[in-house]
């Protein structure tokens, strides 16, 4: 069973869309640790570590996503785990910005797949299944 660790990363306290991500994966047959809201790039990391995890994906909701994520490639290298697979999904930037340049600016941090605001989690489950060997 391939592992997936879920979260919603920095000072973002937005939890239902989390719960359904969490629920839509374990019914898909994942396991899923969440690490919760009010996440730090550590907590993504360390869980992941912990769980041996395949996976990690990352919610933001209130904005600022890009600067929460900033450096998690890095951090992920340094801690053993550079190859693990990114994905980061919701309001990831401030104000109306052109997706095709936030999406290049995310991919250049190191994340392989980024989703624009409002995309279904079931919409990233074909991306999922891909990138673990599915």
């Amino acid at each position: 069973m391939k592992t997936i660790v879920i979260g919603v990363i920095g000072a973002d306290v937005h939890a239902v869309g989390n719960k359904i991500i969490e629920y839509v994966l374990k019914n898909e047959g994942y396991n899923v640790v969440n690490v919760g809201v009010l996440s730090s790039q550590e907590d993504f990391i360390n869980a992941a570590i912990e769980t041996n995890a395949d996976l990690i994906l990352v919610s933001s909701l209130y904005g600022q996503g890009e600067i929460d994520c900033r450096g998690m490639r890095d951090k992920c290298i340094e801690a053993g785990i550079g190859d693990i697979p990114m994905f980061v999904g919701g309001n990831i930037v401030v104000g109306k910005q052109n997706f095709d340049e936030v999406r290049e600016r995310f991919y250049k941090m190191g994340f392989n797949k980024v989703y624009a605001p409002g995309t279904p989690i079931e919409k990233t489950l074909p991306d999922i299944k891909e990138v673990l060997g599915e």
